[in-house]
């Protein structure tokens, strides 16, 4: 389980603090998939980084599985099997695909049958793509498919996933959704999605609609997407909520 207390997070412009998250305190059970939502800038990317240890917050505790990890660094989190997916993956000259996902699965004689599982559920064909390297000559829709495989390959227990949505073809979509479906259906990990993208936000144990740098509101899919439809033209009731539910 995932736990986090009362992070804050602060920063000074121009000789003032602003504040881009203040006091959120949730907590996310083993093995679901948890979507964060709201409007651009309200600081969903921002306490997903200081998850995986990107940021660090100036307020407030992290326990992972009952462990204080809020002074580790992102090493020390990710051998404890946390994971992040960049909504702009960086890109490796002179790194093939292929050993992107040997590095990630620390097997250094991952095989090519098992490259192409980890490939082919992310739409990608390994014939294709292992011996080509991670650089410039990808599209960034093929370099996101590319780094969600790595965390494939990884096989990690905590799942961060930053707009996987972003940059990439209808087709390719679908296929990461029938990923993230079959994560989720065997409990190989939990997951945390931020996204606005409806076939995502219905695949949600819970949503977490993050604005303003607070928790506005959380629930089941079912009842905080009509929520959030429900207005299009003025101000969402779910964004203007005072607190979030208990």
């Amino acid at each position: 389980m995932l736990e986090l207390k009362h992070i804050s997070y602060t920063v000074s412009d121009a000789g003032a603090e602003q504040t881009i998250l203040n006091d959120v305190s949730v907590n996310i059970p083993d093995g679901e998939l948890v979507v964060f939502t709201g409007p651009n800038g309200g600081g969903k990317t921002t306490l997903a980084k200081i998850i995986m240890g990107l940021v660090t917050p100036t307020g407030g505790q992290i326990l992972y599985n009952g462990k204080d990890i809020t002074g580790l660094d992102i090493t020390e989190r990710a051998r404890l099997g946390i994971s992040y997916g960049f909504q702009q993956p960086p890109r490796f000259k002179g790194i093939t695909v292929r050993d992107l996902l040997t590095i990630a699965s620390g097997d250094n004689k991952l095989s090519k049958d098992k490259c192409c599982r980890y490939l082919t559920q992310v739409g990608l064909c390994a014939n294709d793509y292992l011996d080509r390297e991670v650089d410039t000559s990808l599209s960034g829709g093929e370099v996101k498919r590319i780094e969600i495989a790595s965390l494939l390959a990884r096989g990690s227990e905590f799942m961060i996933f930053d707009e996987p949505e972003a940059g990439i073809d209808l087709w390719s979509f679908a296929r990461l959704t029938e990923t993230f479906e079959e994560i989720h259906r065997t409990h190989s990990a939990t997951m945390i999605i931020i996204s606005h993208q409806e076939r995502i936000i219905r695949l949600a144990d819970e949503i977490i609609v993050v604005g303003g740098g607070e928790l506005r509101y959380r629930g089941s899919a079912e009842e905080v997407f009509p929520m959030i439809m429900a207005d299009t033209m003025g101000s969402c009731p779910v964004l203007t909520r005072k607190e979030a539910a208990k």
